[in-house]
């Protein structure tokens, strides 16, 4: 029984060093917590609002979001928009997203560690 525990203590501690980069990652999420996120999906809706979390597949929780589409599918048409509260975005119908934040900022979360 002790011999099993000291195994899986081993794993736990393999996977965690060879996820240092990961580390960095999460840093780098933390900074986008609770900032305005504009995600728009493969139908055409765009949803605004807080950045909640994201999990390890990518999916979005936002929060406060509203729900902004197009009335009619010609091209200057007016936007429709719904309040929708907390929404989860599945990352297969995630096409752009976008945070409101400085240059500088946004900068430094495109830096590529090498």
């Amino acid at each position: 029984m002790e011999q099993k525990v000291e195994t899986t203590e081993t794993q736990v501690e393999s996977s965690a060093g060879s996820d240092a980069n990961g580390s960095n990652h999460i840093s780098r999420v933390r900074k986008l917590l609770c900032r305005r996120m504009l995600v728009g999906i493969k139908d055409g809706r765009f949803f605004l609002g807080s950045f909640h979390c994201i999990d390890k597949q990518g999916n979005i929780i936002l929060q406060d979001a509203v729900e902004y589409r197009s009335t009619r599918r010609t091209s200057p048409s007016p936007m429709e928009q719904r309040c929708l509260g907390i929404i989860l975005i599945p990352s297969s119908c995630r096409t752009s997203c976008h945070v409101d934040c400085s240059i500088d900022e946004q900068l430094s979360l495109l830096k590529v560690d090498q």
